[in-house]
């Protein structure tokens, strides 16, 4: 097995920054539109129901577009992963499930 230890340059760590910002954005968006679905009328979004959604979410915020669909999908997916362990854990009788959220540089 080999390890490289990469150094990015300034102008890709800037861009790296920028990628990770949005997929944050995205993941919070994304978990909140869950939610509120789940609170207001009962409902439970899918994830492919949600990955359907970036075309418009791209048009209303620009700097999306500067990141790969693919990175994207995964993002939707995580938040469909947590969703689900989330009410697992409710299931499951946990005293504080928790509620996922992805937390930014800042906090």
């Amino acid at each position: 097995m080999f390890q490289y230890r990469i150094y990015p340059t300034k102008k890709q760590l800037h861009k790296l920054n920028e990628t990770l910002e949005e997929c944050r954005w995205l993941y919070n968006h994304l978990l909140a539109h869950r939610k509120e679905a789940y609170e207001q009328r009962g409902a439970s979004l899918t994830c492919y129901g949600q990955i359907d959604t970036f075309p418009m979410l791209k048009q209303e915020r620009l700097p999306l577009k500067q990141v790969h669909s693919q990175v994207l999908q995964n993002v939707a997916v995580r938040v469909d992963l947590a969703f689900k362990a989330f009410f697992r854990r409710i299931r499951e009788g946990a005293n504080a499930p928790g509620f996922p959220r992805f937390k930014g540089q800042g906090r």
